[in-house]
């Protein structure tokens, strides 16, 4: 038996460990709080692949990348003049 196989033996005691360390009390709370923790969690990812756009929107307000105007200034950028 290599490193990486957990037999049904190995799974017991780590069961056994669990519930002497924490108690038969707060084990169902523990594990209710991280349903809870891994469900929020997997709401927060999808409501980010939801909002990320497939495509950058390019609104009138802000300057492109890489234009330029006449002078060779970056369109949107104007040079104060005092």
């Amino acid at each position: 038996m290599g490193l990486g196989e957990f037999g049904p033996w190995h799974l017991l005691i780590v069961a056994v460990v669990f519930v002497l360390l924490f108690g038969s009390r707060k084990l169902p709370d523990a594990a209710r709080s991280l349903g809870r923790s891994l469900r929020i969690f997997k709401a927060e990812i999808h409501g980010l692949r939801d909002d990320s756009p497939t495509t950058p929107a390019v609104t009138g307000d802000s300057p492109q990348t890489g234009t330029t105007s006449k002078d060779g200034q970056p369109a949107g950028i104007h040079p104060q003049t005092d």
